[in-house]
């Protein structure tokens, strides 16, 4: 019999589908802390973080990691990479909920949400919003993947002509332009909008700099929904204190949970989102049916998996 091992909670109705769906296989659900099932799962399903090299070390059994989550940057890959472990992901189902996040921050700016709020707090009436449209303007697209060509088939239906940006610059679905990373300086000063959805690679790594901010329309909306290691937070600091650009909407951090004392707490154009532009009820439930049919393929001894991960590339 097969042994499964969960390290996250997961509701009792998916365990009943599950075991249902998979009497062939042995289900627990714990924590990567509970050695006995460590040490003789052939398979664990987790978020990620909770698996280091000490966690390798006592999963002798291990032989395929499902990885519920896209970023895998605090996994010891080289590691699983040697131990000749297959790595898979859930990429594809975030697109919904961080899509509809990124629309969601984009109109509550545009159409002074925050502002109406505030008024009604106050019981003011004022009609003072000055609100403004998406309609018409441009988004600069990091990433136009799964979640990025997502947010740019949104944008398009709002009237936002959409470029995508990536390494080689080849075309991506719902981008009306692309270019790869070396045109970034020729194309910001355009953008009205830039949100990157990049994943943490080398090559994304402090891609961005107080440089790019400065060459940014002074109306602009920044938003960083991939990897907060995108940028040194310093210098997004010193140009949103400079006021180089309108707003920077952040859902990630350099460090996470962001500190007490971090500056952006209190910085005009600032908006926190504590990476959660990806939660959602559904996030669980697709997650596992990836994992279902990747499960299917495992025990008929197929090579046909979803989203495998190249661990020298890190995605």
């Amino acid at each position: 019999m097969t042994n499964v091992l969960f390290t996250f909670t997961v509701k009792e109705e998916l365990m009943e589908r599950l075991r249902s769906e998979f009497p062939q296989v042995n289900f627990t659900f714990s924590t990567s802390k509970d050695k006995t099932e460590l040490q003789k799962a052939e398979i664990i399903m987790t978020y990620g973080e909770d698996i280091t090299k000490e966690t390798l070390d006592q999963a002798l059994a291990l032989k395929w990691l499902m990885v519920a989550s896209a970023g895998l940057e605090k996994m010891p890959l080289r590691e699983i990479g040697e131990r000749n472990i297959l790595i898979t992901n859930v990429k594809g189902i975030h697109k919904t909920p961080m899509s509809e996040s990124v629309m969601a921050h984009l109109l509550s700016i545009k159409r002074s949400l925050p502002w109406i709020y505030s008024q009604q707090r106050k019981s003011e009436w004022s009609k003072r919003s000055g609100s403004s449209e998406l309609f018409g303007s441009t988004a600069l697209i990091l990433g136009p993947g799964a979640i990025g060509s997502e947010i740019g088939r949104l944008l398009q239906a709002f009237g936002v002509k959409t470029i995508g940006c990536n390494r080689s610059g080849d075309q991506a679905p719902h981008m009306d332009g692309m270019i790869n990373f070396e045109q970034l300086d020729e194309t910001l000063p355009t953008a009205d909008i830039v949100i990157s959805v990049l994943p943490s690679t080398l090559e994304t790594r402090g891609l961005l700099t107080y440089n790019h901010f400065v060459l940014m329309k002074k109306d602009a909306i920044f938003m960083n929904f991939g990897r907060g290691d995108l940028i040194i937070e310093e210098q997004l600091i010193k140009a949103m204190s400079e006021r180089q650009i309108s707003f920077s909407v952040l859902d990630v951090f350099e460090n996470e949970p962001l500190g007490e004392d971090h500056p952006f707490w209190d910085m005009d154009g600032v908006i926190i989102s504590p990476h959660v532009s990806s939660h959602s009820s559904e996030y669980v439930p697709r997650a596992i049916e990836i994992f279902m049919e990747n499960l299917q393929e495992w025990l008929n001894e197929g090579t046909d998996f979803q989203n495998v991960i190249d661990v020298e590339k890190g995605y």
